[in-house]
């Protein structure tokens, strides 16, 4: 069975969740300039292959952790998470998106993003 969360749940684990956010915000910048300057100019002062996988696989590290725990990644460009809870018996996802300084939204499993609804 997946896990289902309280909002307390989820809003307790959000600041670590931030925290290793942020590592996937900086290894994606990262990923994409020395992509784009390896392109443009077959070197980068970010690193070469090496680092590509490096940061490649700190990302997944960091998303296997996370969907390990229950929590489903929806995305990381933006990063986007959802929490699979249950409020006034209907199936939702607690969801947080990169850039909000708190969990403060959810929307039904069967909308997606576009359902989204403020936590009462």
């Amino acid at each position: 069975m997946d896990r289902i969360f309280t909002v307390d749940e989820a809003r307790s684990l959000l600041p670590g969740l931030m925290e290793e956010a942020r590592e996937v915000i900086s290894a994606r910048a990262d990923l994409a300039e020395i992509t784009a300057d390896r392109q443009i100019r077959g070197i980068s002062e970010r690193g070469g292959l090496p680092e590509l996988k490096a940061h490649e696989a700190r990302i997944q590290d960091i998303l296997s952790g996370w969907t390990e725990r229950g929590i489903e990644v929806k995305g990381i460009a933006p990063v986007l998470i959802d929490f699979p809870a249950v409020l006034d018996g209907e199936d939702v996802r607690l969801c947080w998106i990169e850039g909000e300084p708190e969990l403060g939204w959810y929307h039904r499993a069967d909308l997606g993003f576009a359902g989204r609804r403020p936590l009462p």
